[in-house]
């Protein structure tokens, strides 16, 4: 029996060759990466992609606490820590809820928590690592400061989770250790857990681990509700290929991990763990939601605002249109869409259409993007609006819920400007996603050989089922398939 070839190793691909805006950049330092190298062929020694993605990522968490600096020697009151762009959830609510005081979330009796559940759970697990007692100004500055610890090992984490599941082009996750909306915003509230958690299940899943993936996203949906949203774009490519066990087996292990971190405090303390879903379809439009800018526009020009069960209906049934739109969008295009690209539609579609919009929630987008759309360009141009809201939202809020100096805020009309560019901006990147499924040629991550690096076991597979729409000028020439996408030998 002969032995089988060697596989050549695969060169990694080079930004400053490979995106036209670094490559254009780089003519300051003497130009791109010459054609005679061999990245990921030649051993780099001690700074590997990822030992470097480490270190980039451990001095951009040390920006992020200097963000937050002013607060941390000034101390987090109203409205100095919106004014001061330095906000963050943890010491207020260390304080608000009870924390600093010994209340652990779901599992004190009788207490409230507006956080699904294992998210309670590590709010109350941190707040056991403070010492002292009591509410103090100096342990609401020692829980923040172990949040932040913590929320950098995770962000961290999650840059290395990207970076493994790029193929040849690891340094795409320099975009989740350089984000300027990640350092801005890591630090305020705790969903780069969920963000962690989201990227392990993709690892997993792009290893052809669905159980294990369910299962990091069953963890993810028990901290934030959106990790369950990758599960859609799982579904859809089972059906475009028809291997579905790898699909059933992702889902009934998200569902059982779900189940098992709920159902306890579901039946302990059933008023408690449902306080976050009443709270939630309750609340009115959240700030920076299209929904909180109608209103507040509406006010001006004399219409009616929407209430919150308007809200709830309208918000659920534009995400299923959304939803159904993007599986049609997977089914008819002419290649089989990459699980990244799939999975960055259906959580835009949330982020815009949902009646809540939290300046932290552009994490959960970060990594998606640098998977779906990796070129700095299209990336830095949606930054820069998620940048601007940021900065509005804080001056707004200090005018609204604190009665600032006037001299520091904004008018109503410049925040709502503001919440429109990140919608366009967000939008935009829809639209450049949905053009590379449509025309796959231009898509920058299908070069060679390579199909679907977080695709697990869709990776090459062949489609075996398609919707056929009449031809018109949305449609695209397809793609000659692979000859293993083809099934030939």
């Amino acid at each position: 029996m002969e032995p089988k070839p060697r596989r050549r190793p695969l060169r990694t691909v080079v930004p400053s060759r490979n995106d036209p805006l670094l490559k254009t950049l780089t003519e300051v330092i003497g130009g791109p990466l010459g054609r005679h190298t061999a990245p990921g062929i030649v051993t780099p020694g001690f700074f590997t992609v990822e030992r470097v993605l480490i270190l980039l990522t451990t001095a951009a968490a040390l920006l992020a606490v200097l963000v937050k600096m002013p607060c941390r020697t000034g101390g987090w009151t109203s409205p100095d820590h919106f004014y001061q762009a330095c906000y963050s959830d943890w010491p207020v609510l260390f304080d608000s809820r009870g924390l600093a005081e010994g209340v652990f979330p779901f599992l004190t009796p009788g207490v409230g928590f507006e956080y699904p559940v294992l998210l309670g759970l590590l709010a109350g697990a941190v707040a056991l690592l403070v010492p002292g007692d009591g509410v103090s100004a100096e342990r609401a500055l020692a829980y923040f400061d172990i949040n932040a610890a913590l929320a950098a090992l995770a962000w961290i984490a999650t840059v290395v989770a990207t970076l493994r599941m790029t193929n040849r082009r690891p340094w795409d996750a320099a975009m989740v250790a350089l984000a300027p909306a990640m350092i801005l915003s890591v630090f305020i509230n705790w969903d780069i857990w969920a963000v962690l958690l989201a990227a392990l299940g993709m690892l997993a899943f792009a290893r052809s681990r669905p159980v294990l993936a369910g299962v990091f996203l069953g963890l993810g949906t028990a901290l934030k509700l959106y990790p369950v949203l990758i599960l859609g774009a799982v579904l859809v490519l089972a059906l475009r290929t028809l291997r579905l066990r790898p699909a059933f087996a992702a889902v009934g292990a998200a569902a059982a991990t779900w189940l098992a971190v709920n159902v306890p405090f579901m039946v302990s303390d059933f008023t408690g763990w449902k306080f976050f879903l009443s709270f939630t379809g309750e609340r009115p439009a959240g700030y920076s939601s299209v929904w909180f800018a109608w209103n507040l526009m509406s006010g001006r020009l004399g219409l009616a605002e929407a209430e919150p069960a308007f809200i709830n209906v309208w918000a659920y049934a534009l995400f299923a249109a959304a939803c159904a739109g993007i599986a049609l969008l997977a089914l008819a295009a002419p290649r089989r869409p990459r699980l990244a690209q799939l999975a960055f539609l259906i959580v835009a579609a949330f982020i815009l259409t949902n009646k809540v919009y939290s300046p932290q929630f552009v994490l959960w987008l970060i990594p998606l993007v640098a998977l779906a759309r990796p070129r700095w360009r299209d990336f830095l141009v949606w930054q820069f609006f998620e940048v601007l809201h940021w900065w509005a939202v804080w001056m707004y809020l200090g005018a609204q819920t604190s009665g600032g100096d006037p001299r520091n805020n904004i008018e109503a009309a410049y925040y709502v400007w503001a919440v429109g560019g990140h919608v366009a901006a967000t939008a935009w990147l829809v639209a450049r996603v949905v053009a590379d499924i449509l025309n796959p040629a231009g898509d920058p991550v299908r070069r060679l050989d390579v199909d679907d690096p977080q695709g697990g076991p869709f990776d090459h597979a062949p489609d075996r089922f398609r919707l056929r729409l009449p031809r018109g000028p949305w449609r695209a020439d397809p793609v000659q398939p692979t000859a293993q996408e083809a099934g030939t030998p």
